[in-house]
């Protein structure tokens, strides 16, 4: 299944990142609502609420308190909306009994990196009155946002979270891993003309080595418990490497899960690896309730 839905992203996806000038003209279209569908909406309580501007979306269950949340951001590259496998996974924490908030932080090229630490600084403090378990988890683009935004609340007056979930974040904005080269010949989604190309106009002229940007060069003894999702057909797992291998040599909490020949984002894929790696990131999650 993980075969098929190779080919399906490579028909589908890849065009997208095939070249700067790809990555330019999807920028320029005008990005979808990104509403939650209304199956998510008939099950759970679902509300919106606009912070500066950005929409945050909540997701409650409707049969018991929650008593642990998230915050999740999604990926798309920092110029594309969320979609509905990220609402999938969404519903199933929150059908786990976690409340879960989303904020849909502004898109490149109108909007930047500052903004997006902004929000979800406002909606984590925001949780913080009301939850004492918080999870913040992203995938991909999102996920290197989450993890820089944990390093950002390191000296801060604000807590960490209780852990941190990521599924094949973008470590490194500028992709400059050689092993990224190797690996992109058996990716069927992303190249990293794309890839660099999107992370240069997220970083809007600051430099990409900065950890808010690329957290692979960030602090991590002191962050809260990390959990790492990756497939080994993805760009992006080179860097993840890199990271386990720091937080090995500096004592940090790191735990990698990894699915040999699993594309970009594996654990959002219908298929039965897919599947089986969103239970398990779901259990993780409620476990430490």
């Amino acid at each position: 299944m993980m075969r098929a839905a190779a080919v399906f992203v490579r028909a589908t996806r890849r065009r997208t990142y095939l070249t700067a000038e790809s990555v330019d003209r999807a920028m320029r279209r005008r990005p979808w609502a990104g509403r939650p569908p209304a199956r998510l909406r008939a099950r759970h309580q679902v509300s919106m609420r606009t912070i500066d501007g950005f929409d945050c979306w909540t997701v409650a269950p409707r049969a018991e308190k929650a008593t642990t949340a998230v915050v999740y951001l999604h990926g798309g590259g920092y110029f594309q909306q969320i979609v509905s496998q990220h609402w999938r996974l969404i519903g199933q924490l929150a059908d786990a009994g976690v409340h879960v908030e989303v904020p849909l932080y502004g898109l490149a090229p109108h909007h930047h990196w500052h903004q997006a630490y902004d929000l979800v600084t406002t909606v984590y403090r925001q949780l913080l009155d009301r939850f004492d378990a918080i999870t913040v988890a992203g995938d991909s683009a999102g996920g290197g946002l989450a993890l820089g935004f944990a390093q950002s609340l390191l000296g801060s007056p604000l807590p960490q979270p209780r852990r941190i979930v990521l599924i094949a974040p973008w470590l490194d904005l500028g992709l400059t891993d050689p092993g990224a080269a190797a690996v992109q010949r058996r990716d069927p989604w992303l190249v990293g003309a794309g890839v660099r190309r999107a992370g240069l106009v997220w970083a809007a002229g600051s430099d990409l080595t900065d950890p808010r940007l690329s957290p692979i060069n960030g602090e991590l003894r002191d962050l809260a418990p990390i959990s790492l999702w990756f497939g080994t057909r993805d760009i992006l797992y080179p860097d993840a490497v890199r990271l386990r291998r720091r937080a090995d040599a500096e004592g940090a909490d790191l735990t990698m899960t990894v699915c040999q020949d699993a594309i970009h984002v594996y654990p959002l894929v219908p298929a039965p690896e897919g599947r089986a790696a969103a239970r398990a990131i779901v259990r993780e999650i409620v476990g430490g309730r």
